[in-house]
């Protein structure tokens, strides 16, 4: 502004400062009054002495102000300890002319101030219209999400809470990502140089939520707020598009459960009938059924493109092709984990099977489940594959009747331990666990093979058993694992 016939007096190489307010003193030091980016005006009423300039200045350079411009005393110059302070705390200076008043000064610098809002509105609602125009013509959420970066020159990403990456480019840490999200007590937040914004839908938790990741702190920005909410619809119309699919879900999964012929209605689904399937049963301790079905979507849909879902009663149970995705849920469900806090989620996952023997691998899937309940943690996915057929049985049966079948078989050893303080149970399971080998099971309980046979004897006696029967062997065997 040359009319201004402002002179700079010192700190050049901060001439880049932006200049958002101006602000009029006096004080000596002002500094509860700035808040940062300030054009500071002072007719330098308050200067006595040189410490007052140190003092003065030192409280513009905490407060991040723009610059100082400064009304020497009349036909003089600006005091040298002035110019000194401003050196040495990095404040840049400028001398006003003696015949300038402020208020001329206040006046121009206002019309720019508000010529640059109003580009800056103009720029704003430009960028709107842009990001809203990839929406209506339907480009995607990958083009929005382009857009967006574009508009916000930013990187962007959009997870889901198991840590997929929806769209944009995958971050280096998207569980680090999704731990801070799910930990949050406040939202948008930034964690390490990048600003996390939830995209949730209506009535949704934020376990399954989405979260647009945009590199720089851009909390507060607009282009990044609004590039969220339009994420958000792309995101209800995913929901939506689910929610048509999944119509055929519950009539299917009951007709599974029923033993009934699926042939016809797994067609329907448009799914390849020699196709095999696998069958997913989970169930959550907390929280509405809707809320883990929502969940159990996203899980599988950072697995596989195709599942259905439907809540079947208080459980969630889910059918897709038979890629070996357990250990992709495995996976995803410990991402989610530190939102859940008090909350278990179980899954049980089925072997492969065609559509004939859907109504086992429903069983086989709600017995691991039921396995997972006996295991800690506050997620468990457990897959028929990974256990024995006898952990299976065991799962299917009554907690009440396991623990009936182990006092009826195991009974007086139970007593006998309790009372005299051994531990012939071990001693029996080691001696299974060895297959009956002696020299194995010994060295396996650093114990002479006398000694061991003497125990196995003790255990005979109070049993009334022959552990050379193999029969007998089972059943003890089946006793101790339904503990």
């Amino acid at each position: 502004m040359p009319e201004l016939r402002l002179r700079l007096v010192g700190g050049a190489d901060a001439l880049d400062r932006p200049v958002t307010r101006l602000y009029g003193t006096e004080l000596p030091d002002p500094a509860r009054y700035l808040s940062g980016g300030e054009l500071v005006l002072s007719g330098l009423l308050w200067h006595r002495t040189a410490a007052d300039c140190d003092t003065f200045v030192a409280s513009l350079a905490a407060s991040g102000v723009a610059a100082l411009a400064a009304s020497p005393p009349e036909a003089g110059e600006l005091p040298s300890a002035l110019v000194e302070a401003c050196e040495r705390h990095g404040v840049p200076l400028l001398e006003v002319p003696v015949d300038l008043s402020f208020a001329t000064i206040t006046e121009r610098v206002v019309l720019e101030l508000a010529a640059e809002r109003v580009g800056d509105a103009g720029a704003q609602l430009g960028r709107h219209r842009r990001l809203l125009t990839v929406v209506a013509e339907g480009g995607g959420l990958s083009e929005l999400v382009a857009a967006g970066a574009a508009e916000l020159e930013a990187s962007c990403v959009v997870l889901s809470c198991t840590g997929h990456v929806v769209a944009g480019q995958e971050p280096p840490d998207a569980a680090g990502l999704v731990r801070e999200f799910l930990l949050a007590d406040r939202l948008p937040k930034v964690v390490r140089g990048t600003t996390l914004l939830p995209v949730s839908t209506r009535g949704g938790s934020r376990l399954t939520a989405w979260i647009l990741a945009v590199s720089g702190d851009r909390a507060h920005d607009e282009v990044a707020a609004e590039l969220a909410s339009l994420v958000g619809v792309e995101r209800a119309r995913v929901v939506q598009g689910r929610e048509i699919e999944n119509r055929a879900a519950g009539p299917l999964l009951r007709q599974v459960l029923a033993g009934g012929d699926v042939a016809e209605r797994v067609a329907a689904v448009g799914w390849d009938p020699d196709v095999p399937l696998r069958v997913l049963v989970a169930s959550v301790s907390d929280g509405p059924v809707e809320h883990a079905v929502a969940l159990v979507e996203e899980v599988l849909a950072s697995v596989t493109p195709r599942f259905l879902v439907a809540a079947v009663g208080t459980e969630v149970y889910a059918l897709a092709p038979s890629e070996p995705w357990a250990e992709g849920v495995r996976s995803a469900l410990r991402t989610v984990e530190p939102g859940l806090r008090n909350t278990r989620v179980l899954v049980g996952i089925s072997s492969p099977v065609g559509h004939a023997g859907l109504r086992g691998a429903a069983e086989e899937a709600s017995h691991a489940r039921r396995l997972g309940e006996r295991r800690t943690g506050r997620t468990c996915v457990v897959a028929g594959e990974e256990i024995a057929l006898h952990q299976l049985l065991l799962a299917g049966v009554p907690e009440d009747l396991r623990r009936s079948l182990r006092r009826r078989l195991l009974g007086p050893v139970l007593d006998y331990d309790a009372e005299h303080g051994s531990d012939l149970v071990g001693t029996l399971r080691v001696f299974l666990d060895c297959s009956g080998s002696w020299t194995t099971a010994a060295a396996r309980l650093h114990v002479h093979v006398n000694t061991l046979r003497y125990r196995v004897g003790r255990v005979e006696d109070l049993l009334g058993a022959d552990l050379s029967d193999f029969t007998q062997r089972v059943d003890l065997y089946l006793a101790l694992q339904a503990g």
